[in-house]
């Protein structure tokens, strides 16, 4: 049984084989063994394409990145049209409570990504934080911007 999550219902495609689940990732276009992270960045991937209106072609999920010399991969990052980076979201399961050691992490990730919005989730508490990289400091906001108010 899967956890009820604080997001819209989405249609998803699933699939068992050698007694695990996958489920369908539309912007990795391939099939991800569902564990309950990936539950969560699932739904946050259609969230944010569906409601947000983020074009799938600007989201780029699960890619590695290099900071301070270690291996780091980030949940799910939306571009701007330059290339710039909009949006970092970090995907927590379900069961783990989003606290500073959540926040720090996203924060260390932007340190290499320069990102104007983050974005933290368990799937059931999302916080997102604006971010002034020149005042270097941030503010918390209630919701994300949908992608045509920019």
């Amino acid at each position: 049984m899967l956890q009820d999550l604080n997001f819209p219902k989405f249609e998803y495609r699933f699939k068992s084989t050698e007694n695990k689940v996958s489920i369908f990732d539309v912007v990795r276009k391939k099939f991800i063994v569902l564990q309950p992270e990936e539950w969560v960045r699932q739904h946050c991937v259609h969230y944010l394409m569906t409601v947000k209106n983020y074009p799938k072609s600007l989201i780029n999920v699960e890619k590695e990145l290099i900071i301070n010399g270690l291996k780091k991969r980030y949940d799910i990052v939306i571009f701007n049209s330059d290339g710039s980076i909009l949006l970092i979201v970090e995907c927590k399961s379900h069961n783990i409570k989003i606290d500073q050691t959540t926040f720090d992490q996203i924060a260390r990730y932007n340190l290499a990504l320069n990102a104007s919005y983050l974005m933290v989730t368990n799937g059931l508490n999302h916080y997102y934080c604006e971010m002034d990289m020149n005042a270097e400091r941030f503010s918390f906001l209630k919701d994300i911007p949908n992608y045509t108010q920019k």
